[in-house]
């Protein structure tokens, strides 16, 4: 267990020295949530700016943590053969992966205890709030994004990998329905935007901060995105190039 400890710790302080990787899954959901609710410039089907923001951004922070850094960091660690050579220690691959989840779920739990405070500050108050059903949500986005961030860093170059990542992560963005509900998107968009694995999390989540029952079509699809992308990612991804 001391080189498991050893290994999270390690893992930890990587993201806290990465300045960019801080900027992108802490800055920018924080920097959105409190510019777009200040800006009356966004459509929000009848809801005030924070209380329509609010669950999007939090699924953005998921999508930006578990996906796009976890995703980046581990393809440059593969690409210069640290994986492979963590994997032969008396570390292993088992606790290495271990530590890694570990850290992308402290991470989380950082980013979202910071963004309530943020939302509360700016006059969120959910209609409703069921907590096993949001830790639930919240487990299945970590899973599917985790899963889709891995497969690609499991298979591309790390230049590649970094390119593919945040280019997926500004489209999930866009189609999520975190800044702009797929109501107002144009017919043919809005149908596959609401079956993308954002558009899914964030629509739970505003279910569950919302008072209301969570659809069971989109728990459903989002089950379905999380198993197939961890299924993908332990089936395909490769320790080193």
């Amino acid at each position: 267990m001391k080189i498991y400890y050893s290994q999270l710790r390690q893992e930890l302080t990587v993201m806290a020295r990465n300045g960019e990787q801080l900027l992108l899954i802490i800055g920018i959901p924080v920097l959105l949530l409190i510019f777009f609710s200040k800006i009356d410039v966004l459509p929000t089907d009848g809801q005030s700016n924070i209380n329509f923001l609010m669950p999007g951004i939090l699924g953005l922070a998921v999508m930006s943590t578990a996906m796009v850094s976890l995703g980046i960091a581990t393809g440059f660690e593969r690409s210069y053969g640290v994986l492979r050579r963590l994997g032969t220690t008396p570390l292993g691959a088992k606790r290495l992966v271990m530590a890694k989840i570990v850290a992308i779920c402290c991470i989380e739990i950082v980013q979202l205890l910071l963004l309530t405070v943020v939302g509360w500050s700016l006059g969120w108050r959910p209609d409703g709030f069921n907590l096993l059903n949001s830790l639930m949500i919240l487990i299945l986005g970590t899973s599917c994004f985790a899963g889709i961030g891995l497969t690609l860093a499991g298979r591309l170059r790390a230049e590649v990998n970094l390119a593919a990542q945040n280019g997926l992560y500004l489209v999930l963005l866009l189609l999520g329905g975190i800044l702009i509900p797929n109501s107002e998107l144009p017919s043919g968009v809005a149908k596959i935007a609401k079956v993308l694995p954002s558009s899914l999390l964030s629509s739970l989540l505003r279910d569950a901060f919302g008072g209301i029952q969570i659809g069971i079509s989109a728990l459903v699809g989002l089950s379905a995105w999380a198993v197939a992308a961890c299924v993908v990612a332990i089936i395909s991804f490769k320790w080193s190039d």
